[in-house]
């Protein structure tokens, strides 16, 4: 099983730019209305723009705010400490700076263009990417 997140953004190609440049990741499908952004060959993010129905009508009401209220984006990465140079590249709203969570990973917290909290961790002491204890 793979989840992968879908979230409305004002700018769907303005955010998957930031989101590249933060995650190191690619975009899977491009354009003003969806994108697809995949690491590694596997989806990690999808985002769509607020405005755009398609056949299943709103995903949600772009005046309801904060977006993303008690969700956080997590991203559990292996190049950790170069993300945090790409999130002090962009300039980012940070919440929380990098530090040692009690798991004894590194995360940072911080947020989107659009206002939705990330957080950005380190692999857990023991596990390996996929997950699976090493």
């Amino acid at each position: 099983m793979q989840l992968a997140p879908l979230i409305c953004v004002r700018d769907v190609e303005s955010s998957s730019r930031w989101y590249q440049r933060l995650l190191g990741c690619e975009s899977g499908h491009g354009g003003s209305e969806y994108e697809r952004l995949n690491s590694d060959g596997r989806l990690i993010l999808q985002l769509h723009n607020w405005e755009v129905e398609h056949q299943h009508g709103p995903l949600g009401d772009p005046e309801l705010r904060p977006y993303g209220n008690g969700v956080l984006l997590w991203f559990e990465l292996e190049d950790y400490e170069a993300a945090v140079q790409r999130a002090a590249a962009l300039n980012v709203e940070i919440v929380e700076p990098s530090h040692r969570s009690e798991n004894l990973n590194w995360e940072l917290w911080l947020r989107d263009p659009d206002g939705y909290m990330v957080v950005l961790t380190s692999l857990l002491p023991g596990l390996t990417q996929s997950g699976q204890q090493s």
